[in-house]
């Protein structure tokens, strides 16, 4: 069986999928199509009629109408505490003047967008741009702030900004709950049998990479856009993690509270039901 599997060049995916990717564990009779894309790609190819049968998603996307034609696995997740998106900028400022600031974010269907936009949805004025060109253009002062996600968040330091809020620290700090950033989905017509197979080899997949991680570590380079082998598993430690492997009940309640809170806020039209495999 032939399927398409999509996922983002950070590190993190590609840890979880070397050894899918590399054909080191038993793929069952799956011959996987692979390719790789910009989160901000992924959200917008997921909601194609023709589109991958198994791929990453930021919550956030998935979240808008595409969660009725895939279900999110159990495995692949990122998801975890004071991991989120972070607010930079050239020059510290009040965040009580956010509704001022020209903002850039890394996609509208992200999940860095749906964050900022419960803690600030009065501030109208977001930009959405490449994820890797927002550092250059808040230093060129041409914004006055924007969301880093992936390797940004461990680099933003080196390049002259600072950092005006950690989402992910905030979101800890006012709800004290897993912060859901991004998932794995499958295509619901897919057969039940076919799925649990897609959820067991994901998890073997990073068993796998974990066992072998100095192995993986040319693949991961490969694609990373900050080369330093230090950043690189820094950002890995951060993304992949026990909910990775599993989401668990604790990993699923986080992602329907950040639904429900989606849809408090008016950001969100609907609550996705019936998401899990």
């Amino acid at each position: 069986m032939k399927l398409r599997l999509s996922y983002s060049t950070c590190p993190n995916d590609t840890f979880i999928f070397y050894a899918i990717a590399n054909k080191r564990i038993d793929l069952e009779g799956i011959d996987f199509e692979i390719s790789m894309h910009d989160i901000d790609v992924l959200n917008h190819n997921a909601l194609k009629s023709d589109c991958p049968e198994v791929t990453k998603i930021s919550s956030n996307a998935y979240a808008i109408d595409i969660w009725k034609k895939y279900v999110t696995l159990n495995s692949g997740a990122a998801l975890g505490r004071n991991n989120g998106p972070v607010l930079v900028a050239k020059h510290e400022f009040d965040v009580k003047d956010m509704a001022k600031k020209k903002i850039l974010i890394p996609g509208v269907n992200t999940t860095a967008n749906l964050l900022f936009s419960i803690f600030f949805p009065d501030a109208p004025n977001k930009t959405p741009i490449l994820f890797s060109e927002i550092e250059k253009e808040v230093l060129a002062e041409n914004y006055d702030c924007g969301l880093l996600i992936h390797e940004g968040r461990f680099t933003y330091r080196d390049k002259g900004l600072k950092k005006i809020i950690d989402f992910g620290e905030k979101w800890e700090r006012e709800f004290h709950q897993l912060i859901p950033l991004g998932t794995i989905i499958a295509k619901r017509s897919l057969d039940s049998e076919v799925l649990k197979t897609l959820d067991r080899l994901i998890f073997r997949s990073i068993e796998y990479a974990f066992s072998h991680i100095e192995e993986a570590m040319p693949y991961i380079r490969s694609y990373a856009r900050e080369l330093s082998d230090e950043v690189t598993k820094s950002h890995i430690g951060l993304y992949v993690n026990d909910y990775t492997k599993r989401l668990g009940q604790e990993g699923r309640s986080a992602i329907e509270f950040l639904y429900a809170k989606g849809f408090e806020c008016g950001f969100l039209k609907e609550k996705p039901q019936d998401i899990f495999l």
